[in-house]
């Protein structure tokens, strides 16, 4: 193998292989690992999170997996389990959602006290 050759292979950057369990699955929950919410195998990135992405921001499958290094394969698979466990998924959601904001309501924001400090 020539100088040449090694580096040109350098270059060509490799797809990765789906990681998967015994049984070929990409979704996988863990007690203690995300709050044992359904995520993608050797990844913290949540079905809900793909949910979110791909449902309410829009962006498509191919961005996802490029923006946060997965395989279509994962997106696909959390978008398909998503739509198997529609309903505890939006479920759990929502819960989030109601959580954040309880949490945006019962603790006031340091920057926005500065800001209205500053008006009187």
């Amino acid at each position: 193998m020539t100088i040449a050759t090694r580096a040109s292979r350098k270059r060509t950057p490799k797809r990765r292989r789906a990681k998967t369990t015994p049984n070929g699955a990409h979704i996988i929950s863990t007690p203690g690992i995300c709050g044992g919410r359904p995520r993608i195998v050797k990844h913290r990135i949540t079905v809900e999170n793909v949910v979110i992405w791909h449902e309410r921001m829009g962006q498509s499958a191919d961005e996802i997996a490029a923006d946060y290094d997965l395989t279509l394969a994962e997106v696909y698979a959390a978008i398909a389990y998503y739509y198997d466990h529609r309903v505890e998924v939006d479920k759990s959601i929502r819960a989030g959602e109601a959580y954040a904001n309880a949490m945006r309501v019962s603790i006031p924001s340091k920057v926005q006290a500065k800001l209205s400090g500053r008006q009187n």
